[in-house]
């Protein structure tokens, strides 16, 4: 996919707040390009998101589920906490906005922070997770001094009776793993979880079908900054 095919979600924060694009500030993961889509905050007093999201007419929506894969990382700011960036899948309207609650798979707004999967509104990003707030999260914890680069993989599986199968995975950027070379592994603490028609486990129905993309929470912080690289999105056959 081109740049061109990624839309803007509707209510992002303005250029102004948060400045994001195609960039060599940043280093990309290994098997990377020259290039990654990076943020930078500018102003410290806002609170909100940025994202995208595939915008091409045979993934709009994603109505028999998918995967969604990309490379993400919490990048040296100011602070190590107000921020997070995070892939997601199931963004309900159409066009998406930044207020639709979809299945979001990314590294947790704390310090240390894990991996998190949550179902929740994309303005909200991924919070410090709790057993109220989170689906599922990882058993191991990172400092943003780690310098990490996380290839991550969110797979959304509908079931024939309307049930929604997730299962996320981790590709090891180490040890002649590249966002290339994918290897695909299980998370440590994150098995997967069935979000069911009776609103059992998450206490809502599930998220069958829908948009799914990229973004960046930010709460209050100014040069709070991140990454993406390497975003693959593939339909349910």
């Amino acid at each position: 996919m081109g740049f061109n095919d990624w839309g803007e979600l509707s209510g992002i924060l303005g250029q102004p707040d948060v400045r994001r694009g195609v960039t060599q500030a940043f280093t990309p993961p290994v098997g990377g390009g020259s290039y990654v889509y990076g943020w930078n905050t500018m102003d410290g007093s806002v609170t909100g998101m940025h994202g995208r999201f595939v915008d091409l007419s045979t993934y709009n929506p994603l109505a028999g589920g998918g995967s969604i894969r990309g490379a993400v990382k919490r990048v040296a700011s100011a602070a190590n906490t107000g921020f997070s960036p995070f892939l997601f899948f199931g963004a309900q309207s159409g066009p998406p906005s930044v207020n639709d609650e979809a299945y979001i798979l990314g590294l947790e707004d704390a310090d240390p922070f894990r991996i998190v999967l949550l179902k929740g509104p994309l303005v909200a990003g991924v919070p410090a997770a709790t057993d109220d707030n989170s689906l599922r999260r990882s058993s191991d914890q990172f400092q943003i001094s780690d310098n990490l680069w996380f290839h991550l993989r969110l797979d959304v599986i509908a079931q024939p009776n309307g049930d929604v199968l997730l299962q996320v995975f981790r590709n090891l950027l180490t040890g002649g793993g590249t966002v290339q070379n994918q290897t695909w592994v299980a998370i440590n603490g994150m098995d997967e979880y069935l979000d069911d028609v009776l609103a059992a486990n998450s206490g809502s129905v599930p998220l069958v079908g829908g948009y799914a993309g990229f973004g960046f929470s930010v709460v209050n912080g100014v040069s709070r900054r991140g990454a993406v690289d390497h975003i693959e999105l593939m339909k349910a056959t």
